[in-house]
């Protein structure tokens, strides 16, 4: 069983390309190959991003290969696949990783437990609202957001992961 998915490096210094194509290539083993673009966000940095397809857990894997380098600004996402939730990861400097279960129509979904878990613990309306916005990941949108404008329009690259 396969699925797919996106890996948006929005940000990274031109020194640490090379390590970041690298750290695809192993969780995909296969040669990777960006497309690197000036990121207007932020100056002198680099962007790329790239569809992939491999196995359910492969954006895990990505997104724990690529935040050994905490300067990285980067999103990877995979589709939902039979009996399996898509799921989301974004790092940001500074804040660290931060991961959210994904539906079919690119949303983000909070379970029951943990909704349950964030009603009894909130000792207030603004609490619970403060606890919410942390669980849908909203300050690591923020602050991805700036860079993923940036973006638009830039090349995409297609890898797979070899069987």
């Amino acid at each position: 069983m396969s699925t797919r998915g996106v890996v948006y490096v929005h940000s990274t210094p031109l020194a640490v390309c090379a390590h970041v194509e690298w750290a695809i290539a192993r969780v995909l083993t296969v040669p990777v190959s960006l497309e690197w673009t000036l990121q207007p966000a932020d100056p002198g940095a680099r962007r790329a991003e790239s569809g992939w397809t491999g196995r359910p857990g492969t954006a895990a894997d990505i997104a724990t290969e690529l935040r050994q380098w905490p300067m990285i600004r980067f999103e990877v996402t995979e589709e939902p696949s039979a009996g399996v939730d898509g799921e989301r990861y974004m790092h940001v400097p500074g804040r660290g990783l931060h991961r959210s279960t994904m539906g079919a129509a690119g949303d983000i979904q909070i379970g029951e437990d943990h909704l349950r878990q964030l009603m009894t613990q909130a000792r207030s309306p603004e609490a619970f609202a403060v606890a919410v916005e942390r669980a849908l990941g909203s300050a690591w949108d923020a602050e991805l957001e700036p860079y993923r404008w940036a973006g638009d329009g830039a090349p995409v690259t297609l890898l797979t992961r070899a069987s």
